[in-house]
């Protein structure tokens, strides 16, 4: 067995388990060297063989790789070997990992690219092997400032897809809005998700979503992933380059809402130039939030999503038949049938103008219901706290989607 000794390190099949570890670190500490240009460190690892074998050369041999006076010379060190094997075996302790580009493992769909990173850190309960089997995955993106249309649609069409033959991953970017409602609906329809992070695996951005990602990270299949190593920020380039992967990992990207310049449109128009399959949710025409899907529309860049019940044979996932749901009145009937009868009746009341009006508020529904406010907010609370509506900071109430 052949051994590489760095300063006071040595690395060996016997050290750190298996060759594919010594690997594993040698392909990290490129990463970190070349993360920002990863197609340099794709092309050490192509001309030598592996990328332990860039490390296995004399320090001179490993400068002389580089073009002269290139702001990378003198980095590829053996104390970078050494802290980076550090550093992962603290991110293990915390239940994270680092997948590199030579890995079987690494997904298919982001290897094929002509510019994937040189590896991914990922976060889960699962190995390798469930995270990235050979799946369908699809990504569904959008703004942070969703409306009730948006974040309806959402949670509609992610449970349209659980009920697709072949069932996909659902892939988004953790953040407000359309990202993390993809992620949620995913995991409540029993769907795996996983979500990719702008900045380093040890992290969460934004630290709202805390609790979320632990819930990814712990459900089978799933997990976090990011191509930044720790203690990375999340900055304006960061978010760009995890919208690139998002793009790259999915057959085929959705666009919920997105405004005229957003985040969700990058990844959508990535997408497209990846020769991925790209679809929106069609939207008013002077809704801001639907600006940039109708711009995808009238570019001919995207597809309209016309009917759920087709969607899952366009995005190749086979023919199905979605469950009849039944009415938001007869869930609250069947809910609140055990209540006295006056209260029973105001709290049907308030569910049918809620039911036939996404997004009304309060005093709109004071108004519909001729009831006091009071007693109006008391109803709308006890709808929210039993799963039935949900409201956003301005009190507005919008109808939970409930596949039965």
């Amino acid at each position: 067995m052949r051994f590489f000794r760095t300063a006071g390190f040595l690395f060996s099949g016997l050290y750190l388990r298996a060759m594919e570890n010594n690997e594993t670190v040698c392909a990290c500490a490129l990463g970190k060297v070349f993360g920002y240009e990863p197609r340099i460190a794709l092309s050490l690892v192509e001309n030598l063989g592996s990328a332990s074998a860039v490390f296995a050369l004399p320090q001179k041999e490993r400068d002389a790789l580089l073009a002269p006076y290139s702001k990378y010379s003198g980095k590829l060190t053996d104390a970078l070997l050494e802290s980076t094997a550090a550093e992962l075996a603290d991110l293990e302790g915390r239940g994270c990992r680092y997948l590199p580009l030579s890995h079987p493992c690494f997904p298919e769909a982001l290897r094929e690219c002509e510019d994937p990173p040189a590896g991914l850190y990922y976060r889960s309960s699962s190995p390798p092997e469930e995270i990235f089997r050979p799946r369908p995955a699809i990504a569904i993106v959008g703004t942070r400032d969703m409306s009730a249309y948006g974040k309806e649609w959402c949670t509609r069409i992610v449970s349209a897809l659980s009920q697709a033959p072949e069932k996909p991953v659902i892939v988004s970017g953790l953040a407000y809005g359309i990202d993390i409602t993809a992620h949620m609906a995913a995991l409540g329809c029993g769907l795996s998700t996983l979500a990719v992070l702008p900045n380093g695996i040890e992290t969460v951005y934004p630290g709202a979503h805390r609790v979320a990602a632990g819930k990814i990270a712990g459900s089978p299949g799933s997990a976090l992933l990011t191509d930044y190593p720790p203690g990375t920020g999340p900055v304006a380039f960061t978010f760009l380059r995890r919208n690139r992967i998002i793009a790259a990992l999915c057959r085929a990207t959705i666009l919920i809402e997105s405004k005229k310049h957003g985040g969700g449109l990058i990844t959508a128009r990535l997408a497209a130039g990846y020769g991925r399959d790209v679809f929106v949710l069609p939207g008013r025409i002077d809704d801001l939030r639907s600006e940039g899907c109708n711009i995808l529309l009238k570019e001919k860049t995207a597809e309209p999503i016309v009917s759920l019940s087709l969607l899952g044979e366009q995005l190749g996932l086979g023919k199905y038949c979605l469950r009849s749901r039944r009415s938001f009145l007869s869930r609250a009937e069947d809910t609140y049938r055990d209540a006295p009868e006056v209260r029973r009746r105001a709290i049907l009341k308030v569910a049918e103008a809620i039911g036939h009006q996404r997004g009304i508020t309060p005093q709109r529904l004071c108004l519909e219901t001729g009831l006091a406010y009071g007693e109006l907010t008391a109803i709308v609370m006890m709808l929210e706290s039993d799963g039935l509506i949900s409201t956003d900071l301005m009190g507005r109430c919008s109808v939970n989607v409930k596949n039965d």
